[in-house]
């Protein structure tokens, strides 16, 4: 080892080394002190790589023996410790794949997967819940909704709510420590396609060369099914001899089971099965379909359908519209066939049952009127002609 060599501050010593990041030499200060009874040695810092000096040197030893500095090994433990630490905290991507690994098989979550690597992680997935402030989730809501639907972006604000609920109730960590703000939204918007828009639909679709999209909205037409359950359905889920539809993980939550109409039962014996595929309408490699925006909005652009009309859940807004303007079915029955979990959403399609309710009403009261007329003539001419 080289020698130490003192200088003018007591305690203070270097030693000549080879120097750090560059060529020849310099001088590496140690500081001597004692401590509880024991000599200490330390290293202070380099000359070059450190911009240490003698002073500089006597300043650091000072502080040592008062306790109020720590050690180069003492930083260093204390570092690794720190990210030992930081390696094991519950941060918001690491809650989200133990909230994924708990919920498989789950419904809808391919779809949130994507949702959360693509919008969540990037902002959140480093923070733990309750390093999140007000203003981080206000920056990520406003920034989002210059191009996203408020829908959308209350859907993530609650996916995050979510995962700090989750992390509470699993005692991983602490979770937010306020209440996000969420967008407003208009969940009440009911879109409805009229006999000449869906002539031009069902003309566009039998010409469209794309040999998923034209049939899956269909079957959004058909039968009211929602985007997920059409992607998730399987060819086992189709009985063809009874006519019914199961419905795997709906968004009410227990399976649920729908009639299989003729005109879906038509698509669906029209449609070819894909070897190795379970899915009736598969998507990569047999496996569940994810995505058809864009031969959907193909389909929707040709047919001059309205800008803000969405292909598949419009469809399904379309034939419950059909169905309560017919008068024909209840609204208990058509909340039974959209699969609601409770009457507020059918609800909304309630002025149209209630106007086919009252055309039924109107007409009825014009045929008794008409048989009460009919019977007043009647009653007229026989009585003139038993004065005749």
């Amino acid at each position: 080892m080289p020698k130490r060599i003192k200088t003018s501050y007591p305690g203070v010593y270097y030693r000549e080394a080879r120097r750090t990041g560059g060529s020849g030499t310099e001088k590496v200060y140690y500081v001597v002190y004692k401590k509880g009874g024991r000599v200490i040695e330390e290293k202070a810092g380099c000359q070059f790589r450190d911009a240490m000096t003698p002073a500089r040197a006597a300043h650091y030893r000072a502080e040592r023996i008062e306790n109020k500095r720590e050690s180069r090994k003492e930083i260093r433990l204390r570092k690794e410790g720190e990210k030992a630490a930081l390696d094991d905290r519950w941060t918001i991507a690491r809650l989200w794949e133990a909230y994924k690994s708990e919920r498989r098989p789950a419904k809808h979550l391919t779809g949130e997967n994507y949702i959360f690597e693509k919008y969540l992680a990037p902002v959140f997935g480093e923070k733990a819940p309750a390093e999140i402030i007000p203003l981080d989730v206000d920056r990520f809501r406003l920034n989002l909704i210059k191009e996203k639907s408020p829908r959308t972006v209350q859907y993530l604000i609650l996916i995050l709510e979510r995962l700090s609920n989750y992390a509470i109730k699993k005692q991983h960590c602490e979770g937010l420590k306020f209440k996000p703000e969420l967008p407003r939204v208009n969940n009440l918007k009911t879109e409805f396609l009229d006999t000449e828009q869906l002539a031009r639909l069902l003309a566009v679709i039998e010409e469209d060369p794309h040999p998923l999209a034209g049939k899956v909205m269909k079957i959004a037409l058909f039968t009211g099914m929602r985007r997920g359950e059409i992607f998730k359905l399987k060819w086992n889920d189709i009985d063809f001899e009874r006519g019914f539809i199961t419905l795997r993980n709906p968004k009410g939550g227990k399976d649920q089971v729908i009639p299989l109409n003729e005109a879906a039962r038509g698509v669906f014996q029209n449609h070819p099965r894909t070897s190795g595929s379970d899915f009736v309408f598969p998507g990569k490699n047999g496996g569940q379909l994810i995505e058809l925006k864009r031969p959907l909005n193909r389909i929707k652009e040709k047919s001059g359908l309205p800008e803000d009309f969405r292909p598949l859940h419009g469809l399904r807004h379309t034939y419950a519209s059909m169905i309560a303007s017919s008068g024909q079915v209840d609204l208990y029955v058509l909340q039974r066939l959209l699969t609601h979990k409770s009457p507020a959403m059918t609800q909304r399609y309630a002025h149209l049952h209630d106007e086919a309710l009252r055309k039924g009403a109107d007409l009825a009261g014009q045929l008794v009127a008409e048989a009460v007329d009919k019977a007043r003539q009647q009653h007229n001419a026989d009585t003139a002609a038993d004065i005749a």
